[in-house]
């Protein structure tokens, strides 16, 4: 889950908006890949923690679970609402320029999510694991959990950014300095 819906969902924000050289369409078809592949291991982790003999109702009591229910069903619409208004049907631009500024809002809100979920659901397995006797609350496995915690913030802190930042031109020019002596 960590790695389809941070990793390689950060990735997608970052090809789509800072990928240099290639045409718009490359980007586009990139990016709807490398969501697609994230929604996919979005997918496989669901079905990997429902193929248990808990039932799909058992495993919906924490707050981790709802988020990432909800991350899920919102990364769904949001990847199917990109298919069918940005690839599919691309000739109707006034729909595409009505719907940019949410495609754009609901992505990255969708990202902060899936990184909320994680977070929720670290400190949800280490308290478990803390409360069994199995981890003691100052151990290395703690500051493992706590180095990826913190990790998870620093990345999308800085996916964040990269894809709010406004690009800069920079004028591709050589300017020789010739000095008359």
């Amino acid at each position: 889950m960590v790695i389809g819906f941070i990793v390689v969902s950060g990735e997608a924000i970052l090809v789509h908006r800072w990928w240099p050289g290639e045409s718009r369409n490359v980007k586009k078809f990139v990016h709807l890949s490398m969501q697609g592949l994230a929604l996919g291991c979005g997918g496989l982790g669901i079905w990997t923690k429902f193929h248990g003999n808990e039932g799909i109702v058992a495993n919906f009591y924490s707050l981790h679970s709802w988020m990432g229910l909800i991350c899920v069903a919102l990364f769904s619409a949001q990847w199917l609402m990109g298919f069918f208004t940005f690839w599919h049907r691309p000739e109707v631009r006034t729909m595409r320029i009505r719907m940019l500024p949410w495609h754009i809002f609901l992505g990255l809100f969708t990202y902060c999510l899936a990184i909320a979920t994680a977070e929720t659901g670290l400190v949800e397995k280490l308290t478990f694991l803390q409360l069994k006797g199995k981890v003691l609350k100052r151990s290395p496995e703690t500051m493992v959990v706590n180095g990826l915690g913190i990790a998870l913030v620093l990345l999308s802190a800085i996916v964040v950014l990269a894809a709010v930042s406004p690009k800069q031109k920079i004028p591709f020019t050589v300017t020789l300095v010739y000095s008359k002596k």
